[in-house]
């Protein structure tokens, strides 16, 4: 995968966690602005990259991080598929998120705004330190909305792959179960485990 193909990913992962291009994430493009990556060397952000993965994938991905631009770079290269990048949002506590080329589909489709995605196999993402996502009377938004309020993710993973709540009963919001579906209703629903990436075993 070309490395322009990956830096289209990665904008368009921010503007799918963060709902728009807000101020904040503004502001870190043009240099400026209080972020999780102020201060951090190559070195820095690049662990913080992979530290949104368990460590069985965290062995051998991609790293992109912003340079000065704000524009992400390629500062390693991968061998097991994923890409893993140091923030999604640019908001003071960072969210690194490592993901496959599945998901990378999944968000080029969302980008240029298609039917629905175009991944034919299901992607997975690792989101080991949380993220954010934008509540509105109960409901969870796929985009910012006026009085909408932003609330903080725990440790998590998703399965970018069409799920239907009347078909499967699972829920649509956060809930104890830990399992929910995001955006359901739209061809961009998705699987949302709350599970820490970092307990998972492998056999």
């Amino acid at each position: 995968m070309k490395s322009i193909g990956v830096v289209t990913m990665a904008v368009v992962l921010a503007l799918y966690a963060a709902g728009s291009l807000g101020a904040a994430q503004k502001a870190a493009t043009k240099g400026g602005g209080p972020t999780g990556l102020a201060g951090l060397s190559k070195d820095d952000q690049t662990r913080l990259a992979l530290s949104a993965a368990p460590p069985h994938i965290a062995k051998a991905p991609a790293v992109m991080i912003p340079g000065a631009d704000g524009k992400f770079e390629e500062v390693r290269k991968g061998t097991n598929g994923f890409i893993c990048i140091p923030t999604v949002n640019y908001r003071p506590e960072p969210d690194p998120m490592c993901y496959d080329a599945a998901v990378g589909q999944w968000v080029e489709s969302l980008l240029a705004h298609a039917p629905k995605p175009t991944n034919t196999v299901p992607g997975f993402s690792y989101m080991a330190r949380g993220g954010f996502h934008w509540e509105k009377d109960g409901k969870v938004l796929m985009d910012e909305e006026p009085d909408a309020r932003l609330v903080k993710e725990p440790p998590h993973w998703m399965i970018m792959w069409p799920v239907d709540s009347k078909a499967t009963g699972l829920p649509t919001r956060p809930n104890p179960s830990g399992v929910w579906i995001m955006f359901d209703g739209s061809p961009y629903a998705h699987l949302m485990v709350y599970q820490d990436p970092m307990k998972m075993k492998m056999k």
